[in-house]
């Protein structure tokens, strides 16, 4: 059975630090959503362009 872990937290709390230790230490993948986001905003990609016009709308 599949078991996925997610952390939520304001900015600068650490979660990115917290699960990249945590994959690490359980040799897990991390996903990352915000890397995901800025990726396909800088390839302009179907997602990115999407996200773009949010992003745009404050």
């Amino acid at each position: 059975m599949a078991r996925y872990y997610v952390l939520l937290g304001p900015p600068g709390a650490g979660k990115g630090t917290q699960a990249k230790a945590i994959a690490e230490t359980l040799r897990l993948a991390h996903i990352s959503s915000g890397d995901l986001f800025r990726e396909n905003l800088t390839k302009q990609t179907e997602l990115g362009r999407k996200a773009q016009v949010f992003i745009n709308r404050g």
